[in-house]
């Protein structure tokens, strides 16, 4: 289980995330909502320690996250990849295997096919000798996934995953989650999704700097729920399409 525990971040004395707590099983399939500047992006940081928390606590299986980052496989924003750095699609996927294989090792045929077996799995294995800022945004994101693939990790943070992306890289991300969830994997996704699109995750967070709300689609997607979040003067010619739930 991935606990949380009054987690707090402050940017040069503004406050980002405030005392959230929360608890994943392993097996959950969780969205992660909010409106923009929430802090959904920060938690997924300071979840990984890439930000510094004011407070808090952060543990999986009962150890700080932080000393098990290895565990984690995390794919960012796009926004904050650099696509002009020169490295092949190979590459990128191989970077996945560094902490088993060392920094200045070559990789090891269990490495090697563990990145082919991903690449395979995601549908850009012919890509792999392509620079990856020669590629389409839907395979770009789906080169990532399968880096994260290749990690072999317990934990998946997915930071926007349906961004900008076609129809074919939409449905291989809806089959993989699908996959780890039945291989007990502990998945965090998080996304700008509205409508029935919420009700593929088991639960969702609602997150506007402190959590909002945390239960299944049903019960977070309330109007009451959407105000807290958005804000008290949420109109309903204001609301995101194809928004089913409320009540």
């Amino acid at each position: 289980m991935l606990k949380v525990h009054n987690l707090s971040v402050n940017y040069r004395g503004t406050e980002a995330l405030n005392s959230v707590s929360l608890a994943i099983h392993a097996g959950e399939l969780v969205g992660l909502i909010g409106p923009n500047g929430a802090g959904k992006s920060t938690l997924l940081k300071a979840l990984l320690g890439l930000v510094a928390m004011h407070a808090g606590q952060v543990l999986f299986e009962e150890r700080p996250l932080v000393h098990q980052r290895q565990r984690v496989a995390y794919v960012p924003q796009r926004s904050q990849i650099d696509w002009d750095y020169p490295v092949t699609a190979w590459n990128v996927v191989m970077m996945a295997r560094t902490v088993r294989t060392g920094w200045l090792r070559s990789p090891n045929p269990r490495s090697r096919q563990a990145v082919e077996a991903a690449m395979q799995r995601l549908g850009v294995w012919d890509l792999r000798d392509r620079q990856i800022g020669e590629l389409s945004g839907g395979q770009q994101q789906r080169v990532f996934l399968a880096r994260a693939i290749a990690q072999d990790a317990d934990l998946f943070f997915f930071d926007e995953p349906f961004n900008a992306i076609d129809k074919t890289t939409e449905a291989v991300i809806l089959d993989l989650l699908a996959e780890l969830k039945a291989h007990d994997k502990t998945v965090l996704v998080c996304s700008h999704e509205w409508g029935q699109a919420l009700n593929r995750y088991d639960r969702l967070l609602l997150l506007n700097q402190r959590l909002v709300a945390d239960g299944d689609p049903q019960q977070v997607m309330t109007l009451d729920n959407i105000q807290r979040a958005y804000g008290e003067n949420l109109q309903p010619s204001e609301r995101p399409a194809e928004m089913p739930f409320f009540c």
